[in-house]
């Protein structure tokens, strides 16, 4: 993700609560998007470090700004929604996903928390299950008098897919059970060994067929299958390690419910251990690890559970994790190999990155043949900031390198052996024009990436544009996803947006063209022109997102929709801010969560000739719902422009920004002509005398609480 909020590179600890508030709808966003892509869609799209490295920051601003969580907090979050074509199914009991822990020291205080909510002491025998975390797709499985009656996958946690045909053909699931609860509800991990997922991509990439990145999505793939012949004729297997509803107790410890499952017939994971502490815990993880590479399948760490079932049950969950329970996680894998190029891509916002491509290697059970070499600094050997990594050494094409990969499509090079560096490697030099379009690329100061001032001459710029405007929190157009877009602007139907809405009137009906298209008939035809149709009526927030301007992301979008209104207001607002001054840009600059660079960014792009030009032609096939204003009835601020200096001592400054927008009051960060109202509190300087020149009433902060009263 190169597009990010004014805050994500900063710490938790910096962040200021308007950063904090924009840092979490990104996360939100990022994490979303991850997970529909890896439960629901079968394609990970970022490692599993990098989502859980993720969701981790999410946790520690949400700590920090109790007030700013989410309705939609990634915290609260398990898996994702069930795609559709599946029927749904409800689970009796919800499917929860895990905590994490990374370090030794998580073990130990995962214990400690529990001995201290349990009220143990640090003597007191305290039993845990240690066992594999294999990397498959979770599944339940519904017995009822002993016979299958239903399976599901994990979905969303509370609701997911009714794959219960497919399950039947994987071998390890039985059909019935012998002297079994009268209702048992078996959960564990469907997975494809190493060897069964190298046979079945081979079978694949001579069929011509679509070839799986890794054993999870083969696994996943496979199972989620509406032919479930197609399941039958897949390698699938399945651990047993939980269970959901039951109509009478399979034990009193896991270890024993779980060896009960083992007796049923189901498979159990033989690395499965009784442990009495964290010493032995970490003893076995590291048994496992050492393992690892000889397991002939994948897993990703090691589950630890409370043994005692009635300690689960008095430990009870938390939203999302049970407090019994945490995995271990394995850190990402490494591997060595030849690095042959270094190729150039192009992003949406013209950002130049490096790739590297590489001799391929196997790391974790899965063949890579690419790595991101992140931006030009990183190949030199240093950070965004000058500082050395990797003790200085840079990369060269012909380096033997190290690669970092933890789930990645597309990991990471982490180190260099100069050992083995061929005699004559040259110092890469990155591109200073971009290899796309040939234009100039520039860094900005500040700015760790450099990016091609091409623009939508770019074609690289263009295509990754039109998939972002098409994606789902833009226009999401049926029918039409990235993958056409590519087939529509190769085939030179669509360079920009509004070219879109005119396909069907350029092409006549346009029906017989598009249908002649591999992929397309007339139905299809048909449906997507109706899509577009439909779409020619767009609230103002999701087009001003939809137009993928650098920083400008979905909340942003939204907030800024929310305070201009109408789309006309808004370009007129950007025209009369194009110098970066005047009462506009104070305008702009004045909205809480609005930062420098954000607007910079916004005003720049309208005030760019030819994609100001874009725009214009793109609105006038449109109609753009005006943004719904807060009710400010009764308001004796509305309409008026309040600027608020000095120190606040009742409420924080983003609180009485935020309560004046909410009364329909226009907050600006400078005093003007045009300013009605000026809030000066203790230590208010040059813009209280400002105002005192201008003639603006001025009021303390008792007497601005007075004016707004209960309104």
């Amino acid at each position: 993700m190169s597009d990010t909020t004014e805050g994500a590179d900063l710490g938790v600890e910096e962040l200021t609560e308007a950063q904090a508030r924009a840092e979490l709808a990104r996360l939100a966003q990022v994490l979303g998007t991850a997970n529909t892509a890896y439960h629901t869609d079968d394609a990970p799209e970022i490692s599993d470090a990098e989502y859980d490295a993720l969701k981790a920051r999410n946790a520690g601003i949400e700590a920090r700004f109790p007030d700013l969580k989410r309705a939609d907090s990634p915290s609260d979050q398990v898996g994702a929604t069930p795609a559709e074509g599946f029927a749904k199914v409800r689970h009796s009991i919800r499917m929860l996903s895990l905590g994490n822990a990374f370090e030794d020291a998580d073990i130990t205080e995962f214990d400690t928390r529990i001995r201290r909510y349990l009220g143990l002491g640090e003597d007191a025998p305290l039993a845990y299950t240690s066992e594999p975390k294999i990397d498959g797709l979770s599944l339940s499985l519904r017995y009822e008098g002993g016979e299958l009656v239903q399976a599901a996958t994990r979905g969303d946690g509370e609701v997911g897919e009714n794959v219960t045909a497919n399950a039947r053909t994987i071998a390890d699931i039985p059909e019935r059970l012998e002297d079994a609860p009268a209702v048992l509800e078996v959960r564990g991990e469907v997975y494809m060994s190493h060897e069964d997922f190298d046979a079945l991509n081979a079978r694949q990439a001579a069929r011509g067929a679509k070839t799986f990145a890794n054993p999870r999505n083969g696994a996943a793939g496979s199972l989620r299958q509406l032919d479930s012949t197609i399941t039958a004729a897949r390698p699938l297997r399945f651990f047993a390690y939980g269970w959901g509803e039951v109509s009478a107790p399979l034990s009193d410890t896991q270890m024993g419910a779980v060896e009960r499952l083992a007796s049923l017939g189901f498979s159990t994971n033989p690395l499965t251990r009784l442990c009495d502490g964290p010493a032995a815990l970490l003893a076995h993880y590291a048994e496992i690890e050492q393992a690892r590479a000889t397991l002939g399948y994948d897993i990703d760490g090691v589950v630890y559970k409370v043994d005692d079932l009635a300690l689960q049950a008095r430990l009870g969950f938390r939203s999302t994790t049970p407090r019994w329970a945490i995995a271990h996680k394995f850190p990402a894998e490494l591997a060595w190999t030849r690095l042959e190029a270094i190729d150039i891509q192009v992003g949406r916002t013209g950002a130049l990155s490096p790739v590297a491509r590489l001799t391929p290697v196997t790391v974790g059970g899965v063949v890579v043949s690419n790595a991101t070499l992140h931006n030009e600094d990183y190949i030199a050997g240093r950070d965004s900031k000058g500082g050395v990594i990797r003790d200085g050494k840079d990369i060269r094409v012909g380096d033997w390198v190290q690669v970092y990969r933890a789930g990645d499509v597309i990991p990471k090079v982490a180190d260099v052996d100069l050992s083995k560096r061929p005699e004559g490697a040259e110092v890469y030099v990155f591109p200073t024009t971009c290899p796309e379009c040939g234009s100039e690329a520039v860094r900005e100061e500040g700015d760790a990436v450099r990016r091609c001032m091409g623009g939508l001459v770019c074609p690289a710029q263009a295509v990754e544009k039109l998939k972002h405007f098409v994606s789902r929190a833009a226009f999401d157009i049926e029918g039409l996803g990235a993958k056409q877009v590519e087939q529509f602007y190769r085939d030179g139907w669509i360079a920009e947006p509004g070219d879109i809405f005119t396909l069907q009137e350029r092409f006549g009906s346009g029906l017989q063209q598009l249908k002649n298209r591999e992929g397309w008939g007339e139905k299809s035809a048909n449906n997507l022109f109706d899509a577009i149709e439909e779409k020619r009526k767009i609230p103002f927030g999701r087009l001003l997102f939809a137009l993928g301007i650098r920083h400008v992301g979905e909340q942003a979008s939204n907030l800024i929709a929310r305070n201009y209104g109408r789309w006309e207001e808004f370009t007129a607002a950007m025209d009369g801010a194009a110098g970066f001054e005047g009462p506009d840009w104070e305008r702009l600059l004045g909205i809480d969560g609005v930062g420098e660079v954000l607007a910079r960014s916004l005003v720049g792009a309208f005030a760019e000739d030819n994609e100001r030009t874009s725009i214009d032609r793109l609105v006038k096939h449109l109609t753009v719902e005006a943004a719904a204003a807060p009710d400010t009835s009764g308001s004796p601020v509305a309409g008026k422009t309040v600027v608020f200096t000095g120190t606040l001592e009742k409420m924080t400054r983003a609180e009485a920004k935020a309560r004046a927008e909410a009364l329909g009051a226009k907050v600006s960060g400078s005093v003007s002509a045009r300013t009605d109202l000026l809030v000066a509190g203790p230590g208010a300087g040059s813009k209280a005398k400002k105002a005192t020149e201008l003639g603006i009433e001025t009021v303390d902060e008792d007497e601005w609480l007075a004016l707004i009263g209960d309104a």
